[in-house]
């Protein structure tokens, strides 16, 4: 190939950009402008019953430091993500690993773990609202014939919150499964044949052949439910309200409050943009983590 061809290879031309102006157009559009156009509002008390705004600078955000309502529902958040996710992680991986096997009856069971995932929110809610009603409730009379203390699931301020995120993996456990088994498929059985041959034990294999490979996938489900859970509301929403005594209120619910409730959207955007922030932090130190063991290894 000549020198000319070479140069005329690699010299940059604008006709390409035309490849991806749709894909940037579109991002700029969906994704860039709202967050532009959020912080902006951030910065006004935006009334939106008048549609009157006014710039008031960081009043939206210092408002929001001395909010003590604001300050419970980051921690309601918080411990939320902390309860969910490690038992999400945990959870899918031992069900991928259990079923990751050929056979009708395991076939079934990863259909049926799938399936409630694929179930509205309002169905999911409805069920277990039932189920956990006090004294007549499923969970009620189960405790009852073992003879045990009937317990407030919904209405304790300790056990509220716990008990929605249970719930909350009981019904969404399924693509985190499918993301591990998905994961679990591509790893070659050429390995998983060589340590039959050397009579490795199954703890061994487990723990120096299967999880080493699965790192990437654990890390992928891991920050899909921290941003998934940071972002938690309908199911609350329908099963405490919030309550009791507020230990159950999200950040997301607090936003929907003010913005439809108490028509404030600047203060309600401005909420949003701390919730960005939170989630922003809470990624970048999972990542780090997982750099940082990988460094080390």
């Amino acid at each position: 190939m000549s020198a000319a061809a070479t140069v005329g290879l690699r010299a940059p031309r604008p006709a390409y950009a035309l490849f991806v102006l749709p894909f940037v157009a579109l991002y700029a559009l969906l994704l860039l402008w709202p967050l532009a156009k959020g912080v902006w509002i951030s910065f006004h008390d935006h009334d939106l019953l008048s549609n009157d705004s006014f710039w008031v600078g960081l009043g939206n955000y210092r408002e929001l430091l001395d909010d003590e309502v604001f300050h419970q529902v980051i921690w309601n958040t918080i411990r939320f993500v902390a309860i969910s996710t490690p038992i999400f992680v945990i959870l899918s991986l031992m069900l991928a690993l259990a079923l990751n096997r050929p056979g009708k009856l395991a076939t079934l069971l990863r259909a049926t773990f799938f399936c409630a995932s694929v179930f509205s929110v309002t169905l999911i809610t409805l069920v277990w609202k039932l189920a956990l009603m006090p004294e007549r409730g499923l969970i009620a009379q189960f405790f009852h014939a073992l003879g045990l203390p009937d317990l407030p699931l919904l209405t304790s301020d300790n056990l509220a919150l716990l008990t929605v995120a249970l719930v909350t993996v009981w019904w969404i456990i399924g693509l985190p499964m499918i993301l591990f088994l998905s994961a679990l498929q591509q790893i070659p059985s050429d390995i998983y044949e060589a340590a039959a041959l050397d009579n490795t034990p199954r703890w061994r294999v487990l723990t120096h052949i299967t999880l080493p490979s699965l790192k990437r996938a654990i890390v992928l489900v891991a920050l899909i439910e921290i941003i998934r859970q940071f972002q938690v509301f309908p199911q609350i929403m329908l099963m405490t309200n919030g309550g009791p005594n507020n230990t159950t209120r999200p950040i997301v619910q607090f936003i929907y409050e003010q913005a439809f409730m108490q028509l404030s959207l600047g203060y309600a955007t401005a909420a949003s943009q701390v919730l960005l922030a939170i989630m922003l932090v809470g990624v970048s130190t999972q990542l780090w983590l997982e750099r940082d063991k990988g460094g080390q290894r």
